[in-house]
């Protein structure tokens, strides 16, 4: 039975491997017998096949094999659930933002939340906030956690363009420039000046070892929660592992992050930023 599989870097000898840059036609799904790249009429995964051509090495050896049209069907998800929060005045929930694209100076999400102690959750002090969404990701993930006798530690939230500046030159002077660019972000490059980022806990490696810890590593993703730098990644993110560090991008985004880019925020944000700018 002929399957159309993922050709992730198709200029490579064929026995190195078996993921490859393109798609193909193949009656063998586990050896791809020919370099020829089939053209497909479906114009989105002609798309699709450029917008890979764009990804890291690594982003591409991360995606496993399957049939472009399942992608394309859990891209679709992923695009609606992100135009369910669309707002005009406001980024989009899935912004992308790192050491290579930032946000300006004046930025602040619009109709913040503040976050305060309550009964579903606690915080580490009285200044934070969210946007709306990630707010009420925030109530879905806090009620959940409470049904199994944990209640949450909020610590960091949104922070402003001039507050994360304070912050960056506090950790360059501590530690020097080249360790502080490690673990913390400069201006304007900061998940959490997107007001959809919260560091839970202690902000402590030993956090992802508690019994909190351990409870939003095995369910935040299906409220919609991700982990922004995970272990061994920081090629990949620009940072240090950090545990406690979670970004809301909606429950569709967490199940395809999972199911095609191995569970990789950063590898899904950069492709779902080449797919918008291919339009």
């Amino acid at each position: 039975m002929k399957k159309l599989i993922f050709i992730l870097a198709c200029l490579l000898p064929l026995t190195s491997c078996s993921r490859k840059l393109a798609f193909a036609e193949t009656k063998n799904t586990d050896v791809v017998k020919s370099t020829e790249v089939r053209q497909s009429s479906n114009p989105e995964v002609e798309k699709l096949r450029r917008v890979f051509a764009l990804m890291s090495q690594r982003c591409k050896d991360a995606i496993p094999n399957g049939a472009p049209e399942e992608f394309l069907a859990d891209l679709h998800k992923v695009l609606a659930e992100e135009k369910s929060f669309h707002r005009s005045d406001d980024v989009d929930l899935l912004y992308l933002i790192d050491k290579k694209h930032n946000i300006g100076a004046d930025y602040v999400p619009k109709d913040l939340k503040p976050v305060k102690s309550n009964d579903l959750w606690n915080v580490s002090r009285n200044d934070l906030s969210l946007r709306p969404e990630s707010f009420a990701a925030l109530e879905e993930l806090s009620r959940a956690a409470l049904k199994d006798g944990i209640k949450l530690m909020v610590s960091s939230t949104y922070r402003s363009y001039k507050y994360q500046e304070g912050l960056f030159n506090r950790y360059v002077r501590q530690d020097g420039l080249e360790l502080a660019e490690r673990y913390s972000a400069r201006p304007g490059t900061s998940q959490h000046q997107l007001g959809m980022a919260i560091d839970f806990g202690s902000i402590t490696d030993d956090w992802g070892d508690t019994k909190m810890g351990k409870w939003v590593y095995n369910h935040a993703s299906d409220y919609g929660w991700s982990l922004s730098f995970p272990q061994d990644y920081e090629d990949v993110t620009g940072y240090m592992w950090e545990c406690w560090h979670f970004r809301y991008i909606g429950v569709e985004a967490c199940r395809f992050q999972k199911k095609w880019f191995s569970d990789v925020q950063q590898f899904m944000l950069e492709f779902l930023n080449a797919w918008k700018e291919a339009e």
